[in-house]
């Protein structure tokens, strides 16, 4: 299982999907699982998990960040 794909599926379904998201935030385990359609091993969704939640915060940091873009060396 390529459990890099995993983790990029469910995050654009959590991002895309205000309900998944939010079913994400309460129970991710069971969320993952309902998405990928698989009953897994704890240490494989823990994985899939933790990877999906690190993807969501950096996404979202560099979201927050594009918009400082302009303070740092923009226009002079």
């Amino acid at each position: 299982m390529d459990i890099k794909a995993k983790i990029d599926e469910v995050v654009n379904k959590v991002k895309s999907d205000p309900d998944i998201a939010s079913k994400f935030q309460k129970d991710p385990i069971k969320t993952v699982e309902g998405i990928l359609g698989v009953d897994l091993p704890d240490d494989m969704i823990k994985q899939v998990v933790d990877g999906v939640k690190a993807k969501i915060d950096i996404d979202g940091i560099k979201d927050k960040l594009g918009g400082l873009g302009g303070l740092f060396g923009g226009n002079k």
